[in-house]
């Protein structure tokens, strides 16, 4: 146990579940929980459900709410992060959610919302693959493309909400439709729901046995596994698929190198995940052939460490940032 007896709550809203962790100061794990996002459309039985998953936690410890000095939450959607409310989360089905204020009142303690990829990318700064980086630029693919910067220990944001928009710029100006309502956005062209649709294309033509065979046509099985899988039983469309998003991203990354010139770039998601050298080298090489000459040795180009435990730990560890920073600890 930390000789610093406060204790830390890292909840992550922005999956397909809550995830709800308690560190102690110097972040070992003391008690987790976990709860199904679905079925908790409604706003207030969903944070109805996030104050129930933070006691649970807290009772498994047996110990006092007082004994918590900070929560981190990271949440989907547009958010105000001066005013701590979720301002629309479309797959959860809220909207003006004062998220902030619920916890503070019932748990007596700081609380700070965040950008869900904000959360993983500060993760990975704290803990994982972009340790104690200058500039650390995040992208994760995954049903959309997002991206998160942390500069000089702070998370780069706008003047009320969090920015790294990558997945909405513009790659292909006759492109796609991207759900964002914009044409040849990132997302809508390698995102790993463009990358599987274009897979299911190739199947229905005959390009990807494989594919058919085991995972057929329906969009929802259609995962990062099966992707992975289908490469590596000879879909060789299915390669090209994904080596093309590759691309695409490591021409975005390698625009952003021109602009920020982090350090570290990591790469996360279930994509990379599955298939780490497949996606990351083509990123590489892309994201070389369009950054500066004079920028091209100065960054590294790195897989996530911390996997869906990203996020949950960012949270807390920007709550803690957050709070000592403050008071001065």
């Amino acid at each position: 146990m930390s000789s610093d007896p406060r204790l830390w709550i890292g909840f992550d809203l922005g999956g397909t579940k809550m995830l709800c962790h308690v560190f102690d100061s110097d972040f070992n794990l003391l008690a987790r929980q976990r709860e199904r996002t679905r079925g908790h459309r409604g706003a207030e039985r969903g944070v109805g459900r996030i104050v129930d998953t933070i006691e649970d936690a807290i009772k498994d410890l047996k110990i006092e709410r007082v004994e918590v000095a900070g929560i981190g939450i990271g949440c989907p959607g547009p958010l105000d992060l001066d005013e701590g409310i979720i301002i629309d989360a479309p797959n959860l089905g809220w909207s003006d959610v004062h998220i902030r204020k619920v916890l503070e009142e019932h748990f007596g303690c700081p609380t700070f919302i965040m950008n869900d990829v904000d959360a993983g990318v500060y993760g990975e700064y704290r803990f994982g693959a972009g340790r104690n980086a200058r500039c650390l630029l995040g992208v994760f693919p995954g049903t959309g493309i997002g991206g998160g910067c942390v500069y000089n220990g702070e998370i780069l944001r706008g003047s009320k909400g969090s920015c790294m928009e990558v997945g909405h710029m513009q790659v292909d100006p006759n492109g796609p439709l991207c759900g964002c309502g914009r044409r040849g956005c990132l997302e809508a062209v390698a995102s790993r729901l463009a990358i599987s649709a274009n897979a299911i294309k190739a199947a229905y033509r005959g390009n990807a046995p494989y594919l058919m065979e085991n995972y057929g046509a329906d969009l929802s099985r259609v995962r990062s596994k099966a992707l992975a899988e289908s490469i590596k039983h000879g879909d060789e469309a299915v390669a090209k698929i994904v080596e093309h998003a590759a691309q695409m991203i490591g021409q975005v990354v390698g625009n952003l190198v021109n602009v920020i010139l982090p350090d570290v770039i990591v790469l996360g998601g279930g994509l990379v995940a599955a298939m780490p050298t497949r996606f990351l080298n083509p990123v590489r090489a892309a994201a070389a052939a369009r950054a500066m000459p004079a920028f091209v040795d100065s960054f590294e180009i790195v897989a996530a460490k911390l996997s869906d435990e990203s996020a949950v730990m960012g949270t807390a560890a920007w709550a803690q940032y957050q709070v000592d920073e403050k008071v001065g600890v």
